[in-house]
């Protein structure tokens, strides 16, 4: 003799394992390393030096998707970035925070050495940054935080 509940309990589970495994796949379908060079910069309407940095972003070879948005302090905490290390705009890539200035060539070793951190940073807008003044191939100070950068590391990190 069967029993009703177990059955359907075991149907239950049966659809919620399919549905783990089902989601699990559209993610891994259609997750940020679909796009892998796509930067989602996030900055406020008015700022020009975040487009100029964008501009140049497509020049190096990336991808740009920009949003707008009024909220300076919303973005920065949506995206865990720490307080001393703010710039104008905020930039998510492959799972990555960018926040600010960053040079690009940071950005590639980044996405190449994919360290177990949070993201990196170049704070404030320093004068001759990528967008600042700075053009493609520009330098700045790059702080990497969060993993094993803890509160905040030079970047590219040292052994």
């Amino acid at each position: 003799m069967s029993n009703p509940n177990f059955s359907r309990r075991g149907a239950i589970l049966a659809v919620a394992a399919m549905l783990s495994t089902t989601s699990t796949l559209a993610f891994a379908a259609t997750g940020s390393d679909e796009k892998p060079n796509l930067l989602s910069i996030t900055k406020d309407p008015g700022c020009g030096c975040c487009g100029a940095w964008a501009d140049l972003a497509i020049e190096a070879g990336f991808e740009v998707e920009t949003t707008e948005t009024g909220d300076y302090v919303g973005m920065k905490r949506d995206a865990a970035v720490p307080e001393n290390l703010w710039s104008c705009h905020t930039t998510r890539i492959v799972g990555y925070i960018v926040e600010g200035h960053v040079p690009f060539a940071a950005i590639r070793q980044l996405l190449e050495q994919r360290p177990d951190i949070t993201g990196i940073a170049v704070p404030g807008m320093p004068a001759g940054s990528p967008g600042m003044g700075g053009e493609v191939e520009a330098t700045a100070e790059v702080i990497a935080w969060g993993g094993i950068a803890g509160d905040g590391r030079a970047f590219p990190l040292d052994g």
